[in-house]
């Protein structure tokens, strides 16, 4: 979650992976097989600009993912979903 996260904060740019590993501290061959996994989910993509990859959140696959949660999974009741949908609302 902390990787996909950060690289929905970076934006549509995404981060070279050993900047990620860097901000994460996490050691190359652990990174490597998370956004692999990540990335076969479809919730990233990755550019290659000559020797770097560049990883970025695929942010339409993520509106259709919580677009589907919300209308899907909540049953068209939303007290089941009220703690997600307060996220929308911040006092």
């Amino acid at each position: 979650m902390s990787i996909f996260r950060l690289l929905v904060r970076a934006g549509p740019d995404g981060l070279q992976v050993g900047e990620i590993s860097r901000r994460l501290n996490i050691v190359a061959s652990t990174l490597s097989g998370h956004l692999g996994v990540l990335k076969r989910s479809g919730l990233l993509r990755a550019t290659r600009h000559q020797r770097e990859i560049h990883y970025f959140a695929d942010l339409e696959v993520v509106n259709h993912l919580v677009g589907f949660l919300l209308a899907d999974c909540c049953d068209g009741r939303p007290d089941n979903c009220s703690e997600v949908l307060s996220l929308l609302n911040p006092v």
